[in-house]
């Protein structure tokens, strides 16, 4: 989030926002470090993603995170661009920066596209609704999950 004023407008979006402490947040009380959500028969991982070494959303390092929480879905960021990809019966999601926040390989990975996501979860599966900030339009993607049983 970085500031209190995104966070704010994201709740006029969605009442229920689920944050975690990233490397620059400055508002207070800080929000936690990381923090598992239990929606339908899901259980949601959330963390910042620059405690996962090597940066960059690697997927071994995300895989090791996933089962460390022991969660079905990682929602994980710091790298500023959006990502989701299912593997080995887990999925992971990089909702991107709201703000469009700069990325430091933004010159190899193009321009900066502010995103983020909305998930409607039900029982043990969700419609993930990824929300695009492109050529001033607002795009909306929609992608489904299941989790095997």
């Amino acid at each position: 989030m970085s500031n209190r004023e995104t966070l704010d407008y994201l709740r006029t979006v969605a009442s229920d926002v689920t944050c975690v402490r990233g490397d620059t947040d400055e508002y207070l009380p800080a929000p936690p470090s990381h923090k598992i959500l239990t929606q339908g028969s899901l259980r949601i991982g959330c963390i910042h993603g620059h405690q996962i070494l090597p940066w960059g959303g690697h997927p071994a390092a995300l895989a090791a995170t996933a089962r460390q929480l022991d969660v079905d879905v990682l929602i994980t960021g710091h790298t500023h661009k959006f990502a989701a990809f299912e593997m080995d019966g887990r999925f992971y999601i990089n909702p991107g920066s709201a703000t469009g926040a700069f990325t430091s390989d933004a010159v190899a990975a193009g321009p900066v596209v502010p995103s983020f996501v909305l998930m409607d979860v039900q029982g043990a599966s969700f419609v993930l609704y990824v929300y695009k900030l492109i050529d001033n339009e607002v795009k909306v993607e929609k992608l489904d999950y299941a989790k095997r049983t």
